[in-house]
């Protein structure tokens, strides 16, 4: 499959052996989180819930749409987007 950038917030980098980005293969979110956890199993905690949802404290996006707004970790990711992985903001 095409592999698409996926862009590692401060945070988790310890999890992704200190890298800023780095390759996911998959063609939905769901497909590159499972590539990214089998490659850096540390980052499993930090972007799924135990039921493998996505997790509530971390948002993600494709380009510059929240994946909430679409199909969740079912959204489509074509070749040349990038995902990007954002701690949620508290507050409310």
């Amino acid at each position: 499959g095409m592999a698409v950038e996926v862009k590692i917030p401060t945070v988790m980098r310890a999890s992704a052996d200190g890298q800023a980005s780095v390759d996911g293969n998959g063609l939905t979110v769901r497909e590159i989180f499972s590539d990214l956890v089998n490659r850096y199993p540390g980052l499993k905690a930090n972007l799924l819930d135990q039921e493998g949802n996505l997790h509530k404290f971390v948002n993600v996006y494709r380009d510059d749409d929240d994946i909430r707004y679409l199909e969740g970790l079912d959204t489509s990711v074509p070749e040349g987007a990038v995902v990007s992985i954002l701690p949620a903001v508290a507050g409310g």
